[in-house]
């Protein structure tokens, strides 16, 4: 009898667990990080530790190359298989939350107080996506060249205006010493372009789109101040102050290092790699052309689909990632920016006093998100290709009013986005 109750309580055990087994909810995530072992190995352990602190849900992870990885949601989503958590880069998000992608997150903005601007992924006034870093652009300077050159050292408060910007590349130029005084990383004709180069419009009194009421770029891209700023773009290329679209990427990568340029425009993942053979290297606001200077933003985030049958699930488990540990993790592996000050403190290189600090000061103080429209993923191919063309010698207005003309014809086409 008492071994007939144990077999019994047993065999009610084992069905108990089979049963909370069974009950456990799979959420499916898409990474864009394939053949990235470092970033790779956090994602997997943030992933493992969310599995193990309970027993609700399970997160599944796939990762995708960087290069296909746009695309693979996009063919995914006119298929119905998207999974439950997407990994969305920033300036994506608005066009996949209006194409029915994504879902708002069931979560308070407030929770992100102190999160950097860019790390957050507000459409129409709701938050889609969330970030556990961001990226910073700085002009990479070595203090030696700042004094052999007779130049001030520009700070966030006093960045160089863009005549000590000029003045910096000809004192450059005419010291014979570099091949060339800038290198803007040319060769990288992809969101490179806009992240990177869109800062400098703005900074001159032009944006690629007008932000007002995203229904048109005319004024914005080819009034008088994009008209001011491709011609000094085109200079830059035309008188030998940087490389053009034909440079080699393996002189972009070291370039600067070796002393082949005088100035670097570069982001903070390069930052690392640079300090290990630069000792006096410096990473300078960028240049005020008369409007302010800003800087790109808006890198990597997460966020929820629209066919996620769990989106409590899939919430958690962003909101877990976001620990500050998780952040600084990555940011300690990477070189990335920290999406809190909190998180900041906990590393290396960002904690106050820092080598990469300034980035995150940087990045606080002067980030601008590429423009927040659905529209933007085709702008962004437009604005490439003008700046591209104008470095190569088309003709600066031909070349704006060209793209305006395609820009609002896409806006008009998509009846306006929805704004």
């Amino acid at each position: 009898m008492k071994l007939k109750k144990t077999f019994t309580a047993a065999l009610m055990a084992t069905t108990a667990i089979g049963g909370a087994a069974a009950a456990q909810t799979e959420l499916a995530l898409w990474y864009h990080g394939a053949g990235n072992e470092v970033e790779g190995k956090i994602i997997n352990q943030i992933i493992d530790e969310f599995n193990a602190s309970q027993s609700d849900y399970k997160v599944m992870i796939e990762s995708f190359p960087q290069l296909s990885y746009n695309d693979s949601v996009v063919a995914a989503a006119l298929a119905g298989n998207l999974p439950c958590i997407l990994d969305t880069d920033g300036p994506n998000m608005p066009n996949w939350a209006w194409s029915g992608y994504m879902q708002p997150l069931p979560i308070d903005e407030a929770e992100f107080a102190n999160f950097l601007p860019g790390t957050k992924g507000i459409y129409d006034g709701k938050l889609y996506s969330i970030g556990l870093w961001d990226a910073a652009v700085a002009l990479y300077a070595r203090q030696s060249t700042l004094d052999e050159l007779g130049l001030r050292t520009p700070t966030l408060a006093e960045p160089w205006t863009g005549e000590e910007f000029m003045a910096a590349l000809d004192a450059a130029k005419a010291s014979g010493k570099y091949d060339y005084a800038l290198d803007l990383g040319m060769n990288d004709q992809g969101e490179w372009y806009p992240y990177a180069f869109s800062p400098f419009l703005q900074s001159f009194g032009g944006d690629i789109v007008d932000r007002s009421a995203y229904q048109t770029a005319e004024g914005a891209l080819n009034g008088d101040a994009a008209l001011e700023f491709g011609a000094w773009w085109q200079k830059l290329f035309a008188e030998g102050y940087a490389p053009g679209t034909s440079e080699d990427p393996a002189d972009q990568q070291t370039g600067f290092i070796d002393g082949s340029f005088a100035f670097q425009w570069n982001g903070n993942w390069r930052a690392v790699a640079t300090m290990a053979e630069v000792d006096d290297v410096l990473f300078l606001p960028a240049p005020d052309f008369g409007n302010g200077n800003t800087i790109g933003a808006g890198s990597w985030q997460f966020g929820v689909t629209t066919s996620c049958a769990a989106p409590d699930g899939a919430t958690a488990f962003i909101e877990y990632a976001l620990q500050d540990k998780y952040l600084a993790a990555f940011s300690d592996a990477l070189g990335l920016i920290p999406s809190t000050a909190s998180a900041a403190q906990m590393t290396e290189n960002y904690k106050e006093g820092g080598p990469l600090a300034v980035f995150y000061d940087l990045s606080a103080e002067q980030a601008l998100v590429r423009p927040v429209t659905p529209g933007y993923v085709v702008e962004a191919k437009v604005f490439i290709k003008a700046l591209a063309d104008i470095a190569n010698g088309a003709d600066v207005a031909d070349t704006l009013d060209a793209a305006v003309d395609e820009i609002d014809a896409d806006i008009e086409a998509n009846g306006g986005y929805g704004h």
